[in-house]
């Protein structure tokens, strides 16, 4: 009995042993997988977090666009209406003046009968005058004159900026000595700006500076002149032009736009 039982445990031996030869080798086996699924995954992730940076990148790069853009939109509304205010009691103030009568008041006439004839004389004298060259029709009606301008600016600020600028050239060429026409020449050049007619809106702000230099829409102007040689990629006169705002006219709107666009074409290199 016992001899069979040891013959049994020989016989069974060289089973167990390649049993568990085969179990270790499957072992190990499947830690080589596990270790190649790791080495697989792991490179995986690489890929995907270069994909991912890639795309960071590219988003990066969208809003730094998107925010060029806002801020190039906001720099010209603020250009735009900075001053709208003060155009605007300007205006008031010089209609009501035009609304006086040119001969003195109706009471001053009505007590001396010699100044009322002589200037219904002198207004007679006017009208029966032939125009001379160089000036319209209607260049000595105040009225007409502010009721042009006017349609020329509701026009622009209702975004019809084709319509705008004809009218406003109109406006020039009509009452060339009218003292809207530095104003008139501003907005001719953001009429153009506004359509990307960079070249034609630079031209347009030039002859404000050059004609009346001492107005007040200057500072406005020579910053938009800056403005449009960037557009045109004139960028060493832009810089020059936007550094001659900041000296020129220090402590204006238009010094602090001129400054921040100064930084930004230094943050981005250009």
């Amino acid at each position: 009995m016992a001899g069979a039982i040891a013959s049994a445990m020989l016989f069974a031996f060289p089973a167990f042993a390649q049993d568990s030869r085969l179990s270790l080798a499957d072992r190990v086996t499947r830690l080589e997988q596990q270790a190649q699924n790791k080495d697989q995954g792991g490179v995986g992730m690489v890929n995907q977090m270069q994909q991912l940076q890639a795309q960071m990148q590219q988003l990066q790069g969208q809003v730094e666009e998107m925010q060029h853009q806002v801020q190039t939109l906001e720099d010209k509304n603020k250009a735009q209406y900075s001053d709208l205010d003060a155009r605007m009691g300007r205006l008031e103030g010089g209609a009501a003046g035009a609304t006086a009568p040119a001969g003195g008041s109706p009471q001053a006439q009505a007590g001396n009968p010699a100044a009322a004839a002589s200037a219904a004389t002198a207004g007679n004298a006017t009208a029966s005058q032939p125009a001379t060259a160089g000036s319209s029709a209607g260049a000595g009606d105040p009225a007409a004159a502010q009721a042009a301008y006017d349609v020329a600016f509701k026009s622009i600020r209702a975004g019809n900026y084709v319509e705008a600028s004809r009218e406003f050239r109109s406006f020039i060429q009509q009452y060339p000595n009218h003292a809207l026409v530095p104003n008139a020449w501003y907005w001719l050049g953001e009429s153009y700006y506004a359509t990307t007619n960079y070249k034609v809106a630079l031209e347009s702000f030039q002859q404000l500076l050059s004609q009346f230099p001492q107005s007040d829409k200057a500072p406005d102007a020579l910053l938009k002149v800056g403005y449009s040689q960037l557009e045109l990629k004139q960028a060493a006169d832009a810089k020059a032009t936007l550094t001659q705002v900041t000296s020129k006219y220090p402590g204006s709107k238009a010094a602090s736009l001129a400054q921040e666009r100064l930084q930004r074409l230094q943050q981005s290199g250009n």
